[in-house]
């Protein structure tokens, strides 16, 4: 893999700085949290290199539309268990699915 994994845990605080992460109450250190999933996304894209090209990029957005699909699901049942309302981006994806499912 072409990046160890602290470069990308770095990665990960910078784009946090636009997008943080609400770590709330977890019993772990935010940064061990980083290490150790910058750790297993090096090891699964090294597990990638005799992938094509291409074959390599499909997959990694593949687990990455999974993750932000998970990441969506948990917010909103997050914000339901607490009675919030959603924010108005979640609101409009929401409002598109469902369009889709009164057509």
């Amino acid at each position: 893999m072409p990046i160890k994994p602290e470069d990308l845990a770095a990665l990960m605080r910078e784009v946090e700085l636009e997008d943080p992460i609400d770590f709330a109450d977890l019993p772990f250190a935010e940064d061990d949290l980083r290490a150790l999933v910058a750790s297993h996304l090096c090891e699964m894209a090294g597990a990638l290199d005799n992938f094509s090209t291409e074959d390599r990029l499909l997959t990694l957005l593949a687990v990455s539309a999974k993750l932000v699909l998970e990441n969506l699901v948990l917010h909103v049942q997050l914000l339901r268990r607490h009675g919030l309302p959603v924010s108005e981006d979640v609101d409009a994806l929401l409002g598109r699915l469902r369009k889709r499912e009164e057509e």
